[in-house]
């Protein structure tokens, strides 16, 4: 039994196993150059009855269900209400349930109260993923992502405040050749600064469909990095992130020349290590062919 979904549909690579409920549609924001995920829709709120619906047709038919996705881009500009109700049917239908997650843009987490954030904990949600992508204020504006470092920062710190499980993104490659070495140091000051749980690197891969559109809001010539380069910047944010707590580092996502990671700070040596490696043995990467973002 499958939802009859509203594609494309999206998902963390970590939540592959999840059930997932679409309690919104696309994207508020939807101007970051680079994401071409929600393009094609324009952003909307599902109907609460179609939801509930869904959650106890879903419940007679995967009543051991774990884990529960919440999609599309922005379940979390609901209102709380709203999504408090939401969250309370499921943790109420699924009785196996272990962690209900969604993504999280900054302003969403800006834009709700910490009162309003422990609500939505206490109802059920567990983990959010929220997309760095960069720390350097530049590329963040030549990308149009919607926010600055700072916010970044501040909107992470809340959801730890609100003892959320925080999951957050990083893009290789994102500034080009020309802004390399301050993509990587600014953005290992984010990290350091929020220390998250989890911290996944992508490598940039610009869909044909936004390429033009990318180049044109960067409004500088870009130069993308080389496989070697990609292995450069990344060692150059791993050697700069250096934080307290336990933070799971992975760059193995689809789009990533190798699959590498550990924990941060304990494996920080062995990871610089692989990258010093990998960069006198090409061969071991991944063929551009089967890289996508």
């Amino acid at each position: 039994m499958e939802l009859a979904y509203d594609y494309p549909l999206y998902r963390p690579p970590s939540e592959a196993r999840s059930l997932i409920f679409q309690v919104t549609l696309g994207c508020s924001f939807n101007k970051c150059s680079f994401c071409n995920m929600y393009r094609t829709k324009d952003y909307s709120e599902r109907p609460m009855e179609e939801i509930h619906e869904e959650i106890e047709l879903m419940a007679k038919y995967y009543p051991q269900t774990k884990r529960v996705f919440l999609a599309d881009g922005d379940a979390l500009n609901l209102r709380t209400d709203k999504l408090a109700k939401i969250l309370l049917n499921i943790k109420q239908r699924f009785k196996n349930i272990e962690r209900i997650s969604s993504y999280s843009m900054p302003k969403n987490l800006m834009q709700k109260s910490m009162e309003e954030l422990k609500v939505l904990k206490s109802a059920g949600l567990d983990m959010v993923y929220l997309g760095i992508e960069s720390g350097n204020d530049r590329i963040l504006k030549k990308v149009t992502k919607g926010a600055t470092s700072k916010m970044i920062i501040d909107s992470c710190k809340k959801a730890k405040e609100a003892n959320f499980i925080l999951s957050c993104m990083v893009i290789l490659g994102l500034g080009g050749k020309k802004y390399t070495l301050q993509h990587a140091k600014d953005t290992a000051r984010v990290i350091n600064s929020i220390e998250p749980n989890y911290v996944g690197a992508l490598t940039l891969y610009m869909e044909p469909e936004i390429e033009e559109e990318f180049l044109q809001k960067f409004e500088e010539p870009f130069a993308a990095l080389e496989d070697r380069e990609i292995l450069v910047e990344l060692g150059n944010l791993v050697d700069n992130i250096n934080v307290k707590n336990d933070v799971l580092f992975r760059a193995n996502h689809a789009s990533n020349v190798y699959a590498i990671g550990g924990t941060l700070p304990r494996d920080k040596n062995q990871i610089l290590s692989k990258i010093d490696y990998l960069k006198t043995h090409p061969e071991l990467l991944k063929p551009k062919v089967l890289r996508r973002f």
